[in-house]
């Protein structure tokens, strides 16, 4: 359950190519897309234990609203935030808030942080169900959750009583409300979900669920069902790459044939366990079936991106992320790219167990396609030098 950031690209020439009543939108058939927009107390409040954490991926964005609310804490509590993100990541749960966040969305509703305190008092009849009947229940996770519950929801009532909502309403709602006015405006023209079926040959739900946040940053996240959490001031674009990205997770089932296939022939690459075990770990994706599905994510995602026109060049987007340790999605799309899989489309899953099976993945193949869309040499992949 990895979660990363998106960045930020111009939107006037997509837009104005969308919009409603263009020779192009009469054309097409009705969309199969239906956006929601709406803010999250709750939601915001598990976000910022990020910051509060003290972790720098964090602070560049929120330090003064850390010095701002923390000394309003107890000591208990600002001891807390970086003891829990320790915790988590010693227990391979991963990155605290964005998994935190997961977890929580599955409670009966996380609008405020009182819903948040409902949930917390009794997580085995009020969170597990749905976690557990969900895509995301981790067995190992949820022991570790459920042991910190108490201490979690600690935390929330030390919040709520030093003020939280009001400092919230204060210092983010202005710029919530503006990314809740744009977003609703805007999202209508982006039909996200009938690209991904042509693209994957799976079936989405319409409904995509935006919950506009202030203390995300840099985080784009899924969380449950077709529900991503981002920053009220992503612009349009990021909104879709977003949500054309996190709907995607997993692209296949991981459990499946193909998969299986594609990992077997992935863990006998010279390069890619390396990435996996060498990368800094704040990136996340600490196995190769991490790592796999996040880099299929991605190179799918690129594609419906520059189908629906906001696209970033792949080769910029591939080297500069995360230290460049994507080298996998560069190849995928690579591969794609050649079969035109964005005109021709059709099952994802059965693409890649071909393409495992033919002998695409193996290195002296997949290298050269991804070799070609990072446009650097075959040997030299990866890690990124500081000229790249």
């Amino acid at each position: 359950m990895n979660r990363r950031s998106l960045l930020m690209s111009a939107l006037a020439a997509p837009l104005a190519a969308a919009l409603p009543g263009s020779v192009s939108a009469q054309a097409r058939p009705g969309p199969r897309t239906v956006w929601r927009v709406n803010p999250s107390e709750g939601q915001d409040a598990i976000a910022f234990l990020a910051p509060l954490s003290g972790r720098e991926l964090y602070t560049r964005f929120y330090a003064d609203d850390v010095a701002l609310f923390a000394p309003k804490l107890t000591e208990a509590t600002r001891a807390a935030a970086p003891e829990l993100w320790r915790s988590a990541e010693e227990a391979g749960v991963g990155l605290f808030s964005p998994n935190l966040a997961l977890i929580l969305s599955h409670a009966e509703t996380d609008a405020t942080i009182d819903d948040l305190l409902t949930a917390l008092a009794d997580p085995e009849a009020n969170i597990r169900p749905a976690f557990e009947a969900g895509s995301y229940w981790n067995e190992s996770d949820w022991r570790w959750f459920a042991s910190k519950a108490g201490e979690i929801r600690a935390v929330f009532a030390d919040l709520e009583a030093a003020g939280f909502a009001a400092f919230r309403q204060e210092r983010a709602m202005a710029a919530v409300a503006a990314g809740l006015a744009m977003l609703r405006a805007a999202l209508p023209a982006f039909d996200v979900v009938r690209v991904e079926e042509r693209l994957t040959g799976r079936t989405f739900a319409p409904e995509i669920d935006i919950t506009v946040l202030y203390f995300s940053k840099p985080h784009g996240i899924k969380v449950r069902g077709q529900r991503f959490l981002q920053a009220a001031d992503y612009d349009v674009a990021t909104t879709v790459r977003i949500a054309a990205h996190e709907l995607l997770h997993p692209p296949i089932p991981m459990d499946g044939a193909a998969a299986r296939a594609a990992l077997a022939v992935f863990g006998r690459d010279p390069l890619i366990p390396r990435i996996v075990g060498e990368h800094d770990p704040r990136w996340g994706y600490a196995t190769l079936e991490g790592l796999f599905n996040e880099d299929l994510c991605q190179a799918l995602d690129q594609m419906v991106s520059e189908e629906l026109g906001v696209g970033r060049n792949p080769a910029d987007r591939w080297r500069k992320a995360d230290d460049g340790i994507h080298v996998m999605a560069a190849g995928f799309y690579g591969l794609l790219r050649e079969d035109r899989w964005t005109r021709e489309g059709s099952s994802i899953e059965a693409w890649v167990l071909d393409a495992a099976n033919r002998g695409r993945l193996a290195p002296e193949v997949f290298h050269a396609a991804a070799a070609e869309v990072l446009e650097r040499p075959a040997g030299a992949l990866w890690p990124v030098g500081p000229e790249a």
